[in-house]
């Protein structure tokens, strides 16, 4: 029974952490990236208003908005840190991602056309020693040409906010400065890198993003957040499934337990066994009495395993950071992983699955003993009694 209910518990346990981990990671990462985005193979969008307004009228478009991707990097005194520079529209990004929400510091709405103003993520600011209000200097790839040979642009610019979205990837290489500020930075005139829409209903991004194709000039083409980020849900979907075949050994080797204990059993009542048959019960009335006992076994187990697996896994925020202050350990470092809390998303579909699979397993080991025990012959089983 406990080699059963521990199996069970510990793949409920598991099952959670991992449905937990992938709902929370696409919440981050979807809290700063678009649900989807339309660009072009050259990297640039000319003539963008009539781009917005298609991708703005479909119907499951919620909000749309464009946006500038480059590279550059911050220098402050004698720290510089490479980093992803975004050029946004404070009103359409802050529909988009609600990043506005998440400004530890400042306002997003500081950045203003002209003003070269810049807001960084928490790590970031903090790696270069910067705070709001202060200035910092950008340097971008894209350099001017003049007799003494290529020459980086650089720029001034002043930190009006700072934002932490809780992943790293983020926090610590992405800095935002205002769409009008980033076409003369990278010299793009009126032109943008494309445009970036957020959905009614994120699940529908695919099948929008084929919609919007089939209304965009050719040159353009719409890629949504599962396929920008496919390589990390495929990894905790493959991960799942691992750790499902591997923690179900637990549960098989609970039911070889029940094997090896209906065989003793058939072993030492095999005299009682004889004798049950010569009063008249059948080897059918047999098999069944050694079956019930293996699925009560099981079903116990499994039931054990269910309620002790539910209870841990809808309280492990609870129990994870008080065993890290018992034994003064971090198991999720921030710079190494995407967060920094053990999340839990107990479904419904997983508990019902994993107690059903037990309950099979259990059910098709007491098969052999069970006809073992109904092929027992009186006279041989009371020829030594």
């Amino acid at each position: 029974m406990l080699g059963i209910a521990l199996g069970v518990a510990a793949l409920i346990i598991v099952l959670s952490v991992m449905n937990g981990f992938q709902k929370e990671i696409r919440a981050r990462i979807l809290g700063i990236t678009p649900h989807l985005q339309v660009t072009s193979e050259s990297g640039k969008v000319n003539s963008w208003q009539p781009i917005l307004n298609i991708v703005s009228a479909h119907h499951d478009v919620e909000s749309a908005s464009p946006y500038i991707n480059g590279q550059g990097m911050l220098a402050q005194d004698e720290n510089v840190q490479g980093v992803m520079v975004r050029g946004i529209l404070p009103e359409g990004e802050d529909k988009l991602t609600g990043l506005g929400k998440k400004m530890k510091s400042g306002q997003l709405s500081d950045l203003r056309a002209g003003e070269f103003g810049i807001v960084l993520g928490s790590d970031l600011a903090n790696s270069l020693g910067v705070r709001v209000g202060g200035t910092i200097l950008l340097i971008t790839p894209q350099g001017q040409i003049t007799p003494a040979g290529m020459i980086p642009r650089l720029k001034q610019f002043h930190l009006v906010g700072i934002f932490e979205i809780g992943m790293s990837p983020y926090d610590n290489a992405l800095a935002l400065i205002h769409l009008n500020d980033a076409q003369k930075l990278y010299r793009f005139g009126d032109a943008v890198s494309g445009i970036s829409a957020r959905l009614k209903d994120l699940d529908r991004a695919q099948r929008v993003s084929m919609e919007l194709e089939g209304q965009l000039p050719s040159n353009l083409y719409a890629t949504d957040w599962t396929r920008q980020n496919a390589n990390y849900f495929r990894a905790v979907q493959m991960e799942k499934k691992m750790m499902f075949i591997i923690l179900s050994l637990i549960v098989a080797v609970a039911a070889f337990n029940i094997v090896s204990t209906l065989v003793m059993a058939v072993t030492d009542k095999q005299a009682d066994i004889a004798i049950l048959r010569t009063l008249g019960a059948s080897p059918a009335s047999i098999m069944k009495i050694f079956m019930v006992q293996g699925v009560l076994i099981g079903l116990i187990g499994a039931v054990i395993g269910v309620l002790s697996g539910v209870v841990i896994a809808l309280n492990i925020g609870s129990i994870v950071p008080f065993i890290e202050h018992i034994f003064g350990v971090q198991f999720l470092a921030k710079d190494v992983y995407f967060i920094t809390d053990l999340p839990s998303d107990l479904q419904k579909s997983d508990v019902v699955g994993v107690a059903t699979f037990s309950f099979v397993i259990s059910l098709v080991a007491t098969l052999y003993p069970s006809w073992r025990a109904s092929k027992v012959q009186p006279a041989e089983a009371l020829r030594y009694e």
